[in-house]
Order: C-alpha cells, then sequence, then structure tokens
C-alpha cells in the first residue's frame, strides 16, 4: 500500500488563467493578483479605514531572494540589519558594547549605549541577569569572550555582522536605530518595513 501512494502523482491544481467575476471567490482557482507599490500602499490605507486597524499599524513585506548557487544547493539562514532612510518607529533597541577600554567605553555610553562593560559582564550574561538586542565588541577584547559563543550564538559579535570593530559610533547607531532582517525557509526575508 505504501508503494502504491508513493506512485500517485500528487493532484496539482493549476490556476485559471481568467479573473474572478465577482469579489467572492476560490483563490486557489486564479493567479494571485500583484499590484505595484503605490496601488498596494493605497489598497493598505483603504483596508485600514474598513477594518479599523490602528493608523499605526505596521506594514510587511516578504522578499523572495534568488538563492541559486553552483554547488550547494540551498543557502543557510543569516540575519543582518540596516539602516533606513526613515525610521517609522521611535524605539531604539538596547546594545551592549564590550570593551576594557576606558576611553571607548566613553565614547560608547555617549553614543546611547544600555550597558558597557568587559570580562565582568560574561557571568551576568551566562546566568542572564543581563539581556539585551545587540552585543557589539571591540577587537581587543574578543579571545575572553569565547565562553560566551554558544550562549549569544548568532548574536555573538562578529565583523560579517557588521557587530566587531573600532567605529563604536557607528556600530551603535547600526544596532540601536537599525532594522533586522533574517532570512527564513531558505529564501524568504519577512519583516516591516513601515506604518500604514
Amino acid at each position: 500500500k505504501q508503494e502504491e501512494t508513493k506512485k500517485k502523482p500528487a493532484t496539482r491544481r493549476w490556476p485559471l488563467m481568467s479573473k474572478p467575476v465577482d469579489d467572492v471567490y476560490l483563490t486557489w482557482y486564479y493567479e494571485r493578483p500583484s499590484y505595484d507599490v503605490e496601488k498596494a500602499v493605497g489598497m493598505l490605507k483603504k483596508f485600514q479605514e474598513l477594518d479599523f486597524t490602528h493608523p499605526k499599524q505596521y506594514v510587511y513585506i516578504n522578499v523572495f531572494l534568488d538563492m541559486a548557487l553552483q554547488k550547494k544547493k540551498k543557502v543557510d539562514p543569516f540575519a543582518s540589519n540596516v539602516l533606513l532612510p526613515y525610521r517609522f518607529t521611535d524605539e531604539t533597541n538596547k546594545v551592549l558594547v564590550f570593551t576594557e577600554n576606558e576611553q571607548e567605553a566613553e565614547i560608547a555610553r555617549e553614543n546611547g549605549a544600555a550597558i558597557v562593560g568587559g570580562v565582568e559582564l560574561i557571568k551576568w550574561i551566562l546566568e542572564d541577569e543581563i539581556q539585551v538586542d545587540f552585543y557589539v565588541a571591540v577587537p581587543a577584547i574578543m579571545p575572553k569572550l569565547i565562553p560566551l559563543r554558544n550562549k549569544l550564538r548568532r548574536k555573538y559579535p562578529s565583523t560579517k555582522r557588521n557587530s566587531l570593530g573600532h567605529d563604536i559610533p557607528k556600530m551603535l547607531q547600526l544596532f540601536r536605530e537599525g532594522l533586522e532582517y533574517m532570512v527564513e525557509d531558505e529564501r524568504v526575508i519577512k519583516t516591516r518595513i513601515a506604518r500604514v
């Protein structure tokens, strides 16, 4: 029986090319409509009034990436941060800065770091006494932060994620005000980009 079910091809519903005649229809029979950005945003604003959505409701975007590679079949999930030209939220992320240099620590405090410190913070982080959104570090302290690698995982400071370097103000701005996005389901980025 198992072999028989394996042999049976899965039935696929092919969408019809025609458009539905009214606004009540089975979605899988028709191709999904797509709109350009201006029209889509206009529709969102119209729907917001109709269904009493809060005007400050976030707008989300799904970005489908072309992740075809020559050797590997798929790309491992990754996350990154981007600074948007216009921020749509007043909230800022809490960022911890690892440094043992007093001058650098002062610069970090002036630029809005939530917590600044050195090796003494490791114990508190491992015991979940300290919880922040992002961690940045200067290269000099990295050898001492190895015990945190498994705990912080993808939040562990690295040059790849721009969370390791000498330019503390730039790193703080990116992680305090930036928008985090991540690739899920192999090639899809789902993230919020604005408010209605």
